[in-house]
């Protein structure tokens, strides 16, 4: 009888598993509910997320953006999650006869936490509220479900009533879990930037870009159109959540080796005449033959007229940038404050305020460089300094300090491996090189002559072009391949790099069938 007592205090494993699982989101639940009142990224998961895509290395990184496009941080999420729940599970496992286990396991998950919200440079002493919050709550929510779980020495005859007891405290647990995820949910959402954004209405720039021409693009054919929507333009930044700042509560400071210390509301930006410039944008982590370039109207002000405003003193070499989020950018001072090169600090894209997710309510837009040393989202802080004196977040893992784009070009029609008709086979696709201007594109099949293709009408030296080529091909498999000369005369080269430190380089080339 003794030692039937001993086996039945003993927690079955499928009941220890889940009371595991259980504790695990009250304690994100509860994280989440305070982080919604204090800061959002102070969501322990959300801050452990963070603090994860800032240790990964680049090579992994830029294989996740590479590998999953806009999908790599829900990828991250979904990762996390399958291994806290795995986690979470084993803990109470291990806690079957005893809570210490587990309850170790929940300290030590709450302690990364904490460190990983005391580590976010955007976040103060106030969110770790939130990581103390989820610690507290896992443990006395595994505690309790621990006595409730384990059957009683006189309910060794089946512990029918104790399994009940859990069953009805876990349908507690759940119901309390959900309403505290929920509410932070909605708490979160109740501050987003969607309202704002809806009431700053029509930006009128007083200058606007030169209209589109119609053969601006060969859309019909099957290059993107030449100015990208909104809700189609490529998305690349480290944020877990997308920051929601209000317009009544963003500033920006502009600060450091100047002479006049400024600092703008979001309605001394707005109130300026406003310009509008026709822009195309790359990433850095764009492949050859990658979808990390788009174009767009922005709308703002001159950041030249800023910088001149404040007075730039002399040795300044950088314009250190941070984000809401704690991202920092470093870009050229005589990029950003070069008149003729229409560095801006955006507010409006493609006839509407900046979208949330590109960098509502102001972005900086820097034409002719890669995204991470030019174009700043959800920016609030401007640093004139020197490259010696601040180190931005990719040049802390090894990227370049400067970043002039690439003279590129890729191929859009065929697909690569699609079949096509044989005989008359339309190859197109876009080039750019953006502060410069492309001259020309060039096809071959093979390793036959370079053929120069049809280009589009050039918007601006900044912006992309498109080309097309038509070739005489019979039944087969064929190889088609693109490069482009730019108007300084350069023609890109053939060599392949990867993306770090500076962009990739490279020729694109497709195999596609006709029959």
């Amino acid at each position: 009888m003794n030692h039937a007592k001993r086996s039945a205090a003993v927690i079955g494993v499928g009941r220890a598993g889940l009371l595991g699982v259980l504790a695990l989101a009250s304690a994100l639940a509860a994280g989440h509910l305070v982080a919604a009142l204090i800061n959002i990224n102070a969501s322990p998961y959300l801050a452990v997320g963070n603090g994860a895509i800032d240790l990964t290395p680049v090579e992994l990184k830029d294989f996740a953006v590479r590998t999953f496009g806009v999908y790599d941080k829900l990828v991250l999420l979904l990762g996390m999650a399958a291994v806290m729940v795995i986690a979470a599970a084993l803990a109470g496992i291990a806690s079957r006869r005893s809570p210490v286990p587990g309850a170790v396991a929940i300290v030590l998950f709450g302690l990364v936490g904490v460190l990983a919200v005391a580590q976010r440079p955007d976040l103060g002493v106030v969110a770790l509220l939130a990581p103390v919050a989820s610690l507290l709550a896992g443990t006395a929510v595994f505690l309790w479900l621990h006595r409730v779980a384990r059957p009683h020495d006189e309910l060794v005859e089946g512990g029918q009533p104790s399994r009940r007891s859990f069953l009805v405290a876990g349908a507690g647990v759940v119901v309390g879990a959900g309403v505290a995820g929920a509410g932070g949910q909605w708490l979160a959402g109740a501050r987003d930037a969607a309202s704002s954004r809806a009431a700053v209405g029509a930006l009128v720039p007083a200058r606007t870009a030169p209209a589109i021409p119609a053969d601006a693009d060969f859309a019909k054919l099957g290059t993107p159109t030449f100015l990208t929507p909104n809700k189609d333009f490529y998305r690349v930044d480290t944020a877990l959540s997308v920051p929601q700042v209000r317009t009544e509560d963003w500033s920006l400071r502009l600060h450091g080796m100047v002479e006049n210390e400024r600092t703008y509301n979001y309605a001394d930006i707005r109130n300026r005449p406003l310009v509008e410039r026709t822009i195309t944008m790359t990433c850095v982590s764009n492949e050859v033959g990658g979808s990390y370039v788009s174009t767009a109207n922005f709308v703002g002000i001159d950041l030249a007229d800023l910088l001149a405003e404040a007075g730039v003193r002399p040795g300044a070499e950088q314009l250190f940038s941070t984000s809401v989020d704690g991202w920092t950018c470093g870009s050229p001072v005589a990029a950003a404050a070069d008149p003729g090169r229409g560095a801006m600090l955006a507010i409006g894209m493609n006839g509407e305020p900046l979208p949330v997710e590109h960098g509502f309510p102001a972005r900086l837009v820097i034409p002719g460089l890669y995204g991470y040393v030019s174009a700043t989202k959800w920016v609030i802080d401007l640093e004139v300094t020197t490259w010696a004196a601040r180190r931005a977040y990719w040049l802390e893992r090894s990227w370049a300090e400067q970043a002039p784009i690439k003279t590129q070009s890729r191929i859009d029609f065929p697909k690569g491996f699609e079949t096509v008709p044989a005989g008359k086979v339309r190859v197109g696709g876009i080039a750019w090189a953006q502060g410069t201007g492309i001259a020309k594109v060039e096809v071959r099949v093979g390793q036959g002559a370079w053929q120069e293709t049809t280009l589009s009408r050039e918007v601006n030296a900044d912006t992309w072009r498109m080309w097309w080529h038509e070739f005489d091909l019979p039944v087969g498999n064929h190889q088609v391949t693109c490069r482009a000369t730019d108007k300084s005369g350069y023609t890109q080269t053939d060599q392949r790099m990867g993306t770090v430190p500076d962009g990739a380089t490279g020729w694109h080339v497709i195999n596609f069938t006709t029959r």
